[in-house]
């Protein structure tokens, strides 16, 4: 049956162009081809970022926290109650008012005493600063190098300058070097970043992180495998751009350097609303879904991949009205809690999947 399964999977027609075959593909005379074999070395490299994150983290991104003003929060243990514990976790974290009537005669406390065990209870789950700059440290760290690469991949590369030579000879176009490690760095950040979702904050879209991961790398997964490795790059460059500013900014948000931060959140939403609503409607998507129109008959993966990057578009106009918005009560509304408005915007964008 799995075999079955996998033939039916790889057929060609749902893969690549009409009278292309996989045979087309081989390397030959010194030319490789993405194969989907190569990815398999993105789940060792996941791990290893993983490992060097928790080094990151202790030794680079905690001494920064401390040089910014951001200190060890040091919580009081709270008195161990098996029944209030168990009703915690398994009941609900804000008891009613019957609730703690009931709790403190099985325990013996007064309905003080149980009011103030949950609202220490409840505290020691909150995620500390220390722990949040860590975490936007890494990950500011890692979209800032990963776009310094990719522009270091693709700055001498004619595809960037001319979008027809992104379907010029497709599919029978070689994996140049380059194209390979930006994939597999790409990819190993996404599976480490699902890895470690047990290990980090837990934040209230926990599901919604865990669909834009596999999501991010099934679409990765899927121009690897149709060969859509140079529309692939573009796509990746633009999405990164904007990132590592937004990173920048929670971090000096959790130093509470307000003038910074604000200054900062303002170059992400810009760079944002350029690089999503501009160039990837008007660059990206017109090199994917019209220029192919010119080599070839519309099938099945052209037809898979445009529908994707459509929806992708959706959710940047989506996410770009809410940062117009944002910006339009700061600025032109001249709100005068400034900070507050930046901030806000920060805690949303945190909580949703901008990638």
């Amino acid at each position: 049956m799995f075999q079955t399964f996998k033939e039916w999977f790889w057929l060609e027609r749902f893969w690549l162009p009409p009278t292309i075959k996989w045979s087309d593909l081989e390397d030959h005379d010194g030319l490789v081809f993405a194969k989907p074999s190569h990815l398999y070395i993105t789940i060792p490299c996941a791990f290893g970022l993983m490992i060097l994150r928790h080094f990151f983290e202790k030794f680079i991104a905690s001494p920064l926290a401390k040089t910014l003003g951001i200190k060890e929060e040091v919580r009081k243990k709270i008195m161990p109650n098996t029944v209030l514990e168990n009703f915690f976790k398994h009941s609900t974290r804000q008891p009613s008012q019957t609730d703690i009537y009931g709790l403190a005669k099985k325990c013996n406390l007064t309905e003080r005493q149980v009011e103030r065990w949950f609202r220490s209870r409840r505290n020691q789950d909150k995620p500390c600063r220390m722990k949040k700059f860590q975490e936007a440290c890494w990950r500011f760290t890692f979209y800032l190098l990963i776009t310094i690469a990719g522009i270091a991949f693709l700055y001498d590369k004619p595809w960037v300058y001319d979008l027809w030579e992104v379907w010029n000879g497709y599919p029978r176009q070689a994996l140049l070097p380059s194209q390979y490690w930006y994939y597999v760095l790409e990819m190993s950040f996404y599976w480490s970043l699902l890895f470690s979702l047990g290990s980090d904050i837990k934040r209230k879209d926990f599901l919604a992180h865990v669909i834009h991961h596999l999501a991010a790398i099934s679409l990765m997964s899927f121009s690897w495998c149709a060969n859509y490795i140079r529309s692939g790059t573009l796509v990746m460059i633009v999405h990164d751009v904007a990132d590592f500013w937004l990173e920048s900014a929670k971090m000096f948000s959790y130093a509470r350097w307000k003038q910074t931060c604000n200054i900062l959140f303002f170059i992400f939403s810009t760079v944002f609303l350029i690089s999503r609503l501009i160039i990837f409607p008007f660059w990206i998507l017109y090199c994917t879904l019209i220029l192919p129109l010119h080599y070839l008959e519309p099938f099945f993966s052209y037809i898979f991949l445009n529908l994707h990057l459509m929806i992708l578009q959706v959710l940047h106009v989506y996410w770009g009205y809410f940062i117009l918005k944002m910006l339009k009560r700061c600025i032109f509304m001249k709100d005068t809690n400034t900070y507050a408005s930046w901030l806000a915007g920060i805690l949303l964008c945190e909580n949703k999947s901008w990638h």
